[in-house]
């Protein structure tokens, strides 16, 4: 059995990154999750055994020898107990290394499971056991950083049970962990993007589409000119995804669209539905046409209920939302891809074999010059929707004005090259955007501005120091990065045990980056106070800019990157050590 934390010394550079490089939903027998059966177990547990394995899955046609935990995608999940000691041993059967990381779980370092960082991977036929206290209770998830293969099925969802009762108790609990699932093998995908980035976008701007895009701009004029604009930059206004439902059938726990999970209600019940997006490459947009759904978690961090029709979830985030079905019929859960090339779908029914209605997908969105950085928008969420449960007196407690101001380590803009094809010029702050797509769209949905902690923070300190980082890459070559540098170019982010940081990151590109700090908690500023939503993903949307605060409280290696898995690989990930 190996139990080997690393030192940073005993691994290159270039052994990570191999790690990263290499390549990865459930045997027919084991195939998701039982109709009406959410999977959560009864109760929670401090002991677990996990077997990785490979397993003959084949769903919507798409048949592949995927990498599985105990033989099921998602594998089961897992119920632990705030404030008790856990303990899970994994078992390797693969040919390959593999890892387990705890997605936004707070622990020593060696316990994260990052190849190269944290420790060496579990070798092909070993066990390793991670130990760690469980300091936090909510909805977090867990997934393979080895190999690729997380993207091919090795993830499953993580329940904490909290040491106090639940603000809002629920007589059901649903986990909804979406997914995609495709034949095609990670590196096969990656190379197809390297060739031509648009390899999967099979929805380019036609001759037959100028009328209505005239229509949108006011003339046909002002259409070709855009056209024209996006032509110069060698890039294309619809480029939302960079792998699309050509290739992806989207998921819902496990089960494709037409398999149709259900969970069951008694009308009047409040139900509690954790959503966890463990995709690759995709956005979701969910909504539960006929119900209202209340915002009450947002990744495992209590927040103010926020009453919507509609979220946005990232790759990586989690959101628990609270519903309560008053009629006797079914109600679809629709997750629809950003790019809208398909969806993800599942019911909430009184009874098996019931369904709700499909609505159609919205239209695919296209992008602006907002999202190229060189714009300005009509934010109309703060002021149109109206959330009864917002206490907006926060928003005059941003930094104390006696404050000193922190070091400021501004790189500049980054250079115009091979890896960088763009400099946002006008950088926005969009946390009052639900995202492209969702603006104007009639419903009420859910922006970063809505978040808002119940509690205070544990760190009132002002930031000591500001690190701004610009997130670029470049479409054509399919290269991404931190401040124009891919990470075999780029040294480590250093931070002093105990200090207090701000982020700040303008996003140069035209793509939305989940960008996750292991280990650490980021405290989004947007504009709350000291009530600022703590949060492990945060979407820097295109053309943006965004900052939060850290505080250095746990020493060690972590790895900080873009979760959309194919940027991460090619360069857009970065190591902070905290010493």
């Amino acid at each position: 059995m190996l139990k080997h934390p690393i030192s940073s010394s005993r691994i290159t550079r270039r052994q990570f990154v191999t790690g990263l490089g290499a390549t990865t939903l459930l045997p027919n027998a084991a195939r998701a999750t039982p109709l009406g059966n959410s999977n959560i177990p009864a109760v929670s547990s401090n002991q677990w055994d996990l077997r990785i394995q490979r397993s003959k899955i084949t769903l919507d046609g798409k048949t592949l020898n995927a990498p599985c935990v105990n033989g099921t995608v998602p594998g089961p999940v897992l119920r632990w107990k705030e404030g008790e000691t856990v303990s899970l041993t994994i078992t390797n059967t693969l040919k390959e290394d593999t890892s387990i990381h705890w997605h936004g779980i707070r622990l020593p370092s060696q316990m994260d499971g990052v190849p190269g960082l944290s420790f060496y991977g579990i070798p092909p036929g070993q066990k390793f056991t991670y130990t760690f206290p469980v300091q936090q209770s909510g909805t977090y998830w867990y997934h393979s950083h080895s190999n690729m293969q997380e993207a091919i099925g090795l993830y499953g969802a993580i329940i904490i049970d909290p040491l106090t009762p639940d603000p809002i108790p629920c007589e059901r609990d649903y986990v909804i962990f979406l997914g995609e699932w495709t034949d095609a093998m990670p590196d096969d995908i990656i190379s197809n993007l390297k060739m031509q980035s648009d390899y999967y976008n099979f929805r380019q701007r036609t001759l037959a589409s100028l009328p209505k895009e005239a229509q949108h701009a006011g003339s046909t004029s002002a259409a070709l000119k855009d056209r024209l604009m996006w032509s110069r930059m060698n890039m294309a206004a619809t480029d939302i995804s960079d792998v699309t439902g050509i290739v992806y059938t989207y998921t819902l726990n496990g089960h494709a669209p037409d398999t149709n999970w259900t969970g069951l209600f008694r009308p009047g019940e409040r139900i509690r539905l954790r959503f966890i997006n463990g995709a690759a490459m995709t956005f979701f947009d969910v909504r539960i046409p006929g119900l209202e759904m209340l915002v009450v978690q947002a990744d495992g961090n209590n927040v103010e209920p926020v009453p919507v029709d509609e979220f946005r979830i990232g790759v990586a985030e989690t959101y628990d939302v609270i519903v309560q079905p008053k009629d006797n019929r079914a109600y679809t859960l629709f997750a629809q891809s950003e790019d809208r090339t398909g969806y993800a779908r599942g019911t909430l029914a009184p009874a098996l074999r019931m369904s709700g209605i499909i609505p159609p997908m919205d239209p695919r969105p296209v992008r602006t010059m907002v999202d190229m950085g060189m714009g300005h928008m009509d934010m109309p969420s703060m002021s149109t929707m109206k959330m009864p449960s917002m206490n907006m007196g926060g928003m005059a407690m941003n930094m104390p004005p006696s404050s000193p101001s922190p070091i400021v380590e501004d790189p500049g803009p980054p250079p115009l090259n091979v890896e960088n094809q763009n400099i946002a010029q006008a950088p926005i702050d969009r946390t009052g955007s639900p995202g492209d797509g969702l603006e104007h769209n009639g419903r009420r949905v859910l922006t970063y501005k809505h978040l808002r902690a119940l509690r205070p923070g544990t760190d009132p300190r002002p930031p000591s120091r500001e690190i701004i980082l610009h997130l670029t890459g470049n479409m054509e070559r399919y290269i991404w990065g931190f401040n124009g540098r891919k990470y075999s170019e780029s040294g480590p982010i250093r931070l002093h045990k105990g200090e207090r940081v701000r982020f700040t990151l303008i996003n140069d590109t035209m793509m939305e980056h989940p960008i996750h700090l292991h280990g650490l908690w980021s405290e989004l500023e947007n504009g709350h106070g000291e009530y600022r939503p703590y949060k492990h993903t945060l979407i820097s949307q295109p053309g943006s800019r965004m900052s939060y605060l850290v505080t250095a409280d746990v020493p060690g290696m972590w790895a900080y990157h873009c979760h959309l898995l194919y940027h991460m690989d090619l360069g857009m990930f970065r190591t902070v050590i905290v010493s």
